[in-house]
C-alpha cells in the first residue's frame, strides 16, 4: 500500500527485537488500516479518465504558523479523446480564483463532489498535449490522518502532509487516480524565511534540491523529481529543521541521504540513521540500484509516531531500524512498482515485510532470521483460513486488506516460501527481472503479472505452488515417521494434514536435519509431493534425532516427529499447550501412553534438559525460540514442537 505506519522499534537483543517487531507490525497494519478506511471507499473520479497527466508545477506559498496554503498549479496533460472540459479533484472548501492558458483567462465550476472544472477554449484533440495554471488558497481540511497538517513540536510551528492515497485534493488540485503516474514535477515552496524565535524555515519535497531563493522575508526552495510518481506520494513539509546527510557510495556513482530531522531529536536521530546506509546496500546488492539514485534518498520527521514511504523522501515518526527498513524497501516495492489494486496489495506490503526481514537476516545473522521467521509463521497459523491474496468482496473490508497475519506475514513468508523452492540466485534474477520489467517499472503490477515474470525468468511452472500458498487459504501440519532401518539409511514418511478445505495438498520441499548420537548433523529437503510420501536416504551415523523444519522455512503448525511409532494416533493424542508458551507448558496424554523420560532439545539438537514425565513443564527459564521436546515411551519415541515466546 501507500502508506507505512510504523512505531519506533529500537534493536537490543534477538528476543526482545523479534518480539517488538511482532507487536510493530500488528500496529503498522492496524494504523494502515484506519488511515485508509477514511479514503478507501472513494473511486478515482471517473471523470478525469479522458486524458493523461505528464507534468505538474507546483508553486505554493505557506507559513508554518498558520493553517492555510495558495498557490499555483501548472498541469501538462495529453487528451485521451477528444475533450472540451478537464476535470481535476479539489476539496470544496478550497477556492480557485483563476485559471489561465496561454495569458487567456478561463471558465471554471466547483461543485459540492470536490471537482473543479474547467472549459477549454476549443476542443482538445486526442493525443493533443496542452497545459493550463489554477491559482488557488485556502485553509485545507485534515483527514485526521494527515493530507495537510499545520502543528507544533517542541513550541516550533510545522507544516506537512500525507496524502495517502485519496488525501491529495485537500491541499491541491490534483488527480488522485492511482493508476496515472505524473511523468515528472516542479515543486516551489515559498515560506517565511526564519520564524518568531529567529530559526530559518527549512522546506522539503519529493527529489533533487535545485535552490534556496531568498526574496525579502521569504525563501522559495525549488524541488525536481523526473520520475513517474502518483498524486499521493508527492508530499511537502516546513519546519525548523536542522539537515544533515550520509553518502551511499553505489560503486562509484554515490548519492545523498538527506536527514531532515526535528532539532530537539537531532541526537537521536543521527544515532540511528546511518544504519540506512547499510540497509541500502543490503537491497542494492540483492536487487539493483535505488531506483532514484541520481536524485537522493531522505527522511523527513513528521507529526506521527509512524511513516509514510513519499517517494525519495520517507516521512518519519522515529527512526528506528525497522521503520527505516520499511519504508526504504518501498522505494522498489510499492513507489518503483505499485500494486495494481487493493487485491495485489501483498505485492507492497508482503515485499516491504520480507525485506525487512532480510535486514535482519543480513545484519543479525541466521539465527535471527530464523526467530523472525517463527514469529510470522506463529501469526499465520493463529488462525486456520485466509488467503494472501483477496477477493472483490474483501477489498469492501479494509482490516481485511490490512491483516498483518496475511497481506504482511502471510505474503512474505510466500515469498520467502518461494525463495528456497527456487534456490537464492534464480530467485533474486526473478525479482531484479521484475523490477526492470520496462512496462512495470515506475508503473503498476499486478499478481498475476509478477507470476508471469517469475515463471517466465526461471522456468518453472508455479502454478501449484502459487495456487496453494498465495490464491489459496491455511497451512498444512506435519507428522514425520521416522526410522533408522540400517546404520546407513534412514526412512522418513510425511503425512501432512490441511487447515482449510481449499487445498487438499501443500506440495513444498520439507527440510529436516538428522542428528548424530555423537552430534553430526545431516541437513536434508524432501520433494514431498503426496501424503504419505516415504524416503530413504543415505546417512552415515546413528541417529539421535531428527528435527523438522530447523530454520522455520515453511508455513506449517503443530508438527510431529515420531520416532518408531506406528500408531500415529498415538502420537496426535499427546498435547502440548498452550502453544506458543510464555511460561507454563502442559501436557495431555492418553491414559494408556507411558512415558518414561522427558528430553528437551534446542534447535541445533543440544539436549538441555531431561526430566521424568509431570503433566507440566516450567519453560520461563528458556530463551525465545522453537524448542523440541522427547518422550520416550514403550513404543519408540514421541517428538513435538514447542514456540517460546
Amino acid at each position: 500500500m501507500k502508506l507505512r505506519l510504523l512505531l519506533i522499534l529500537g534493536f537490543y537483543s534477538t528476543l526482545s527485537f523479534s518480539q517488538d517487531y511482532n507487536e510493530t507490525l500488528d500496529a503498522i497494519s492496524e494504523a494502515e488500516a484506519k488511515s485508509a478506511l477514511n479514503h478507501m471507499m472513494q473511486r478515482s473520479n471517473l471523470n478525469t479518465g479522458n486524458y493523461d497527466l505528464k507534468y505538474h508545477r507546483l508553486e505554493l506559498d505557506l507559513d508554518p504558523s498558520v493553517a492555510f496554503i495558495s498557490g499555483d498549479i501548472t498541469s501538462y496533460f495529453e487528451a485521451k479523446s477528444d475533450i472540451s472540459t478537464v476535470t481535476f479533484d479539489l476539496t470544496s472548501n478550497m477556492i480557485v480564483s483563476q485559471v489561465m492558458q496561454r495569458g487567456n483567462a478561463l471558465s471554471f465550476t466547483q461543485n459540492t463532489d470536490d471537482e473543479l472544472i474547467i472549459t477549454l477554449p476549443i476542443i482538445q484533440n486526442t493525443g493533443v498535449l496542452d497545459s493550463l495554471t489554477v491559482s488557488y488558497s485556502g485553509n485545507p481540511i485534515s483527514s485526521g490522518f494527515g493530507s495537510f497538517e499545520q502543528t507544533e513540536h517542541n513550541g516550533a510551528p510545522v507544516i506537512w502532509t500525507l496524502s495517502e492515497p485519496y488525501g491529495a485534493k485537500a491541499w491541491w488540485p490534483c488527480k488522485q487516480d492511482l493508476n496515472d503516474k505524473i511523468d515528472a514535477i516542479d515543486v516551489f515552496i515559498t515560506t517565511p524565511q526564519f520564524n518568531t524565535s529567529n530559526e530559518e524555515y527549512i522546506s522539503v519535497s519529493n527529489g533533487l534540491e535545485q535552490s534556496q531563493v531568498v526574496n525579502g522575508t521569504s525563501k522559495t526552495t525549488h524541488f525536481k523529481h523526473e520520475y513517474p510518481i502518483p498524486a499521493y506520494l508527492i508530499a511537502i513539509a516546513a519546519t525548523n529543521y536542522e539537515v544533515y546527510s550520509h553518502i551511499v557510495p553505489n560503486n562509484g556513482n554515490p548519492f545523498d541521504i538527506v536527514n531532515y530531522v526535528y532539532p530537539e531529536s537531532l541526537t537521536n536521530a543521527q544515532a540511528n540513521t546511518p544504519i540506512t546506509v547499510d540497509i541500502m546496500n543490503i537491497y542494492t546488492n540483492l536487487f539493483e540500484e535505488y531506483p532514484y539514485a541520481d536524485e537522493k534518498y531522505g527522511h523527513a520527521q513528521f507529526g506521527w509516531g509512524g511513516g509514510m514511504e513519499h517517494t525519495t523522501v520517507s516521512f518519519m515518526g522515529s527512526f528506528g531500524r525497522n521503520l527505516v527498513a520499511h519504508e526504504l524497501a518501498h522505494q522498489w516495492f510499492g513507489n518503483k512498482i505499485t500494486c495494481g489494486s487493493w487485491k495485489d496489495i501483498w505485492l507492497n506490503e508482503g515485499f516491504a515485510t520480507y525485506l525487512s526481514g532480510i535486514t535482519i537476516e543480513n545484519l543479525d545473522g541466521n539465527d535471527a532470521f530464523t526467530t523472525w521467521k517463527q514469529q510470522r509463521n506463529s501469526s499465520i497459523t493463529s488462525q486456520t483460513d485466509g488467503s494472501v491474496y483477496l477477493t472483490d468482496t474483501d477489498t469492501t473490508s479494509v482490516s481485511r486488506i490490512f491483516s498483518s497475519r496475511l497481506s504482511y506475514n502471510k505474503g512474505s513468508m510466500v515469498l520467502h516460501m518461494l525463495r528456497k523452492k527456487l534456490g537464492d540466485t534464480p530467485f533474486f534474477q526473478a525479482l531484479q527481472t521484475y523490477l526492470a520489467s520496462s512496462e512495470h517499472a515506475y508503473d503498476y503490477a499486478k499478481t498475476e503479472d509478477f507470476i508471469n515474470i517469475v515463471e517466465t525468468s526461471t522456468g518453472e511452472d508455479l502454478t501449484e505452488f502459487f495456487d496453494d500458498w498465495l490464491y489459496n487459504q491455511g497451512y498444512p501440519s506435519y507428522t514425520i515417521n521416522w526410522n533408522q532401518p540400517a546404520t546407513n539409511q534412514v526412512s522418513i514418511t510425511i503425512v501432512q494434514t490441511q487447515s482449510h478445505p481449499s487445498v487438499s495438498f501443500f506440495e513444498a520441499p520439507v527440510p529436516v536435519r538428522l542428528i548424530g548420537t555423537l552430534g553430526e548433523t545431516l541437513n536434508l529437503v524432501l520433494d514431498n509431493s503426496t501424503n504419505g510420501q516415504n524416503f530413504l536416504e543415505t546417512v552415515n551415523f546413528e541417529i539421535q534425532n531428527v528435527v523438522f523444519d530447523p530454520e522455520s522455512d515453511l508455513i506449517s503448525r503443530n508438527n510431529n516427529v515420531v520416532l518408531g511409532v506406528d500408531d500415529l494416533e498415538i502420537a496426535n493424542a499427546l498435547l502440548l499447550y498452550p502453544n506458543p508458551t510464555s511460561e507454563v507448558l502442559f501436557i495431555d496424554k492418553p491414559s494408556s501412553l507411558d512415558i518414561s523420560e522427558v528430553k528437551i532439545f534446542n534447535p541445533l539438537g543440544q539436549l538441555i534438559n531431561r526430566l521424568p514425565f509431570n503433566s507440566t513443564i516450567d519453560t520461563s527459564a528458556w530463551n525465545s525460540g522453537l524448542f523440541f521436546v522427547q518422550f520416550q515411551t514403550k513404543d519408540g519415541v514421541i517428538t513435538k514442537t514447542v514456540l517460546k515466546k
